[in-house]
């Protein structure tokens, strides 16, 4: 087979390229109104069955989140000191070991049955589920098979085909958060080492924005509350967050919060299941009679208007404490430690409430809501996700956060404090080990002191930059740790050819993704460990098993064991691999010692002490049974990290809602059988959705202004210099704002351009995205 026709097998990226009678049939129930319990139970035992049995999967789940087992592949909430004898896993936390305990076998024997060709009109369903990859596979040029090759070979070529560019900038490195700590040190010290800041990573497309945001105003990109502080909370606001489907061990948190006396409140386009009741699985009551309500008030803004909700609430409050001076605002707080607060007041003096409340499409009454609870405690927790962070404004709603616990002096104190909420296990310790295309000079430093080098100053690519330099030519080898870029990535067709000008693609993996079929000339799938299993030098057999580590949500790092026995006794783990990338590239260097640290993980923590400040004792802390929390100033007393030592007031544009007829604001999420890339099913049990994934929630009165009705079958279209379309979507009537529609992601994703980013951060803005509808041909509904 030649390269152009796997070219043309490609062409079409909208992932969705699957015929219209392929559907499997949508059925449509009652949205949930609460998360877990029963169902829950009975959906996670069902995936045990299906992938590994249920009961070798209990066994493995006996190890999950506990103190001497593995931490969950899954999101970054963090574990409770005490674990409970009945497991201390959700159920997507279930679906992701089952899958990773699978028993399916992509083998030789797979790919000499199904050409890379066949694979690619697999959908990322079908492809998830073919199963663990079992030894490297090489996929060579104008090859239509990927065929097994060696380790060393593997090797080789990578290293080969590095050293041969004519500059380091021609290569992309990048990085999912499941890597661990060690893993990620080795990866970001290979590639410095290799003359490169080309470290994108999945953070890009996600928290860069709380980040960006959390760094200008706090001096520190990371939250700063801890588990007690959401216990202990007077007031939590949860934005642009769905906790039940993506950080499902959150709920017991808000349980307690609420049990505590804390009112709940949550503030999204769309109502979720997991914040508006809970049935503790944990507790047979409750799981089997009852629900606790969590949220005293749903809040359903209109996409991209949280600046905008959030100033308006932030006036009602000035207001407030115009009418009775200091007794609002803690201005003790505000004197001592902050700065900017005079002019955030005089642009908070222009805004009007009402205005705000019309340009989020709601009542007034919603925003003095929210006000009255804040003006009533300093205990606040801000918790957010996606639904703020992927906006050309998101920035914005990260300082707006912050302006507001600034003013109730809500840092450093018991129950309050910022609390991004990290989507994926260690994708906060990755950024913390360096993994950043923008290194800090402090960071650097320490690495050229410890090794002897000068480490490339120069910003690399994030995400975005590193889709165009593929696209434009200059970037030419990429190679992942982790993820499913193609999938997860925006500007679906424009990434996939960009991927497929590279050179060659180089995916460290546990199982088959879409990455793996969308390639450069060449590409190759290097299997490693997963979390789950057992860790022992490949070449020292009888050796004791390895642990790494990881950071959580919290900044709390702690151990992670596997003892799950290795899908295949082919794979090697991550540090392995990049050990064997590096001294293949590099060769020998001083202070390099790429087999020690891959035989012994003990010898990367120590070089991590020496590097990165707040590790000292690693190797005797984090033996510890609950690891040890990493410094933050902001929470730790509310000392702020800036260069002036200050917390930030900012002052941000309040946007404007400015949809023509016939135009709504998109958002891509997530269903309830699926974690970030990796489709679990074909359900989405909290809204009421089975069957199907393509489909498009949308307002029944908005439908019927479009002469929709359910079932209708519509193609989606953005209108970024040209059109973009994901076709055949069924419209589905929801409980969503007003000019507001959502979408499931990756099969939306192709109606992100490139170009429509987060400023500063540069984060896609797949929550903001601007399309219109247009009915199939010879559509009608099916109901």
């Amino acid at each position: 087979m030649h390269r152009v026709t796997r070219d043309l097998r490609m062409n079409e990226r909208d992932i969705a390229l699957l015929p219209p009678d392929s559907h499997t049939g949508l059925t449509i129930t009652d949205r949930k109104t609460w998360a877990a319990g029963l169902p829950a139970l009975t959906s996670s035992l069902a995936h045990l069955h299906e992938e590994t049995g249920v009961l070798n999967g209990i066994s493995i789940l006996n190890k999950l989140n506990q103190k001497d087992g593995f931490d969950c592949p899954g999101c970054a909430w963090p574990d409770p000191d005490h674990r409970s004898h009945l497991g201390e896993y959700c159920e997507n936390g279930v679906k992701a070991i089952a899958e990773e305990a699978t028993t399916k076998r992509v083998d030789r024997a797979f790919f000499a049955r199904h050409s890379v060709e066949e694979l690619s009109r697999w959908s990322d369903y079908e492809i998830g589920k073919a199963g663990r990859i079992t030894e490297p596979f090489v996929l060579r040029r104008n090859s239509s098979h990927y065929e097994p090759i060696s380790w060393d070979e593997a090797f080789r070529m990578v290293g080969h085909k590095l050293k041969s560019l004519a500059s380091p900038h021609e290569a992309i490195f990048y990085t999912s958060g499941r890597a661990s700590n060690e893993a990620a040190y080795l990866y970001q010290l290979f590639v410095r080492q290799f003359g490169t800041n080309n470290l994108p990573d999945c953070s890009n497309m996600c928290h860069e924005s709380s980040g960006t945001g959390l760094g200008e105003t706090i001096g520190i990109g990371k939250g700063t509350v801890s588990l007690q502080d959401i216990h202990e909370a007077k007031l939590v606001l949860v934005m642009g967050q769905n906790p039940g489907t993506n950080h499902p061990r959150m709920l017991s948190a808000l349980e307690k919060c609420k049990d505590n006396g804390g009112t709940i409140v949550s503030i999204n386009p769309l109502p979720e299941a997991g914040t508006m009741g809970f049935r503790n699985p944990q507790e047979v009551k409750p799981m089997l009679f009852g629900a606790a309500h969590l949220a005293q008030r749903h809040i359903p803004i209109r996409g991209t208007m949280d600046v905008a909700f959030l100033k308006g609430v932030l006036r009602m409050m000035l207001d407030k404490e115009d009418a009775a001076p200091g007794t609002i605002f803690d201005h003790a707080f505000i004197a001592a430690k902050t700065a900017g607060y005079d002019a955030f007041i005089a642009d908070l003096r222009t805004v009007d409430p009402q205005e705000m409340a019309d340009r989020c499409g709601l009542p007034l009454d919603d925003l003095r809501f929210v006000a009255d609870a804040a003006t009533g405690t300093e205990r606040i927790v801000v918790c957010w996700a996606m639904g703020l962070t992927q906006h050309t404004n998101a920035v914005d709603n990260i300082q707006q956060i912050v302006n507001l616990l600034l003013l109730r002096g809500a840092f450093g104190k018991p129950g309050a404090g910022a609390c991004p909420v990290r989507g994926h296990s260690n994708v906060q310790g990755d950024r913390t080990m360096g993994i950043y295309e923008k290194p800090s000079e402090s960071f650097l430093s320490a690495l050229d002191k410890r090794y002897e080098f000068t480490a490339p100053r120069a910003h690399g690519h994030d995400v975005v930059e590193a889709i165009e330099a593929m696209r434009d030519g200059t970037g030419k080898v990429f190679i992942a740790l982790g993820g499913n870029f193609i999938s997860a990535t925006p500007d679906s067709e424009v990434t996939s050819r960009a991927v497929m000008r590279t050179e060659l693609t180089v995916q460290i993996s546990t199982k088959l993704s879409r990455s793996h079929l969308t390639t450069g000339a060449e590409a190759l799938i290097l299997p490693c460990y997963g979390r789950s299993e057992r860790d022992i030098a490949h070449d020292a057999p009888g050796a004791k098993p390895r642990f790494v580590t990881v950071e959580d949500s919290m900044s709390v790092v702690h151990r992670s064991q596997g003892a799950h026995e290795p899908a295949s006794a082919h794979l090697r783990s991550e540090p392995e691999i990049i050990a064997g990338i590096a001294q293949a590239t590099l060769g020998d260097r001083p202070r390099l010692r790429w087999a020690e640290w891959a035989r012994d993980y003990d010898l990367i923590r120590d070089e991590v002490e020496a590097v990165i400040p707040g590790f000292a004792d690693f190797n005797k802390r984090v033996r510890k049974p609950d690891g040890f929390v990493l410094p933050n100033g902001p929470r730790d007393g509310a000392v702020f990290t800036t260069p002036s030592g200050k917390g930030h007031f900012s002052v941000t544009p309040t946007p404007e809602w400015k949809l023509r007829q016939g135009e709504y604001m998109a958002q891509t999420l997530r269903t309830h059988d699926q974690f970030n890339t990796t489709i679990y099913g074909l359900d989405d049990r909290y809204r009421g959705l089975h069957g199907e994934r393509r489909v498009v929630l949308m307002h029944a009165d908005d439908m019927a202004a479009e002469g929709l009705r359910t079932k209708d079958r519509v193609d989606l279209v953005s209108h970024y210099g040209h059109e973009r379309v994901a076709t055949d979507f069924f419209v589905v009537p929801y409980e969503i704002a007003r000019g507001c529609v959502a979408t499931y992601f990756p099969e939306a994703n192709v109606l992100v351009p490139l170009e429509l980013r987060a400023a500063k951060s540069g984060t896609p803005a797949s929550k903001g995205v601007v399309i219109t509808i247009r009915k199939r041909v010879g559509s009608s509904s099916r109901n």
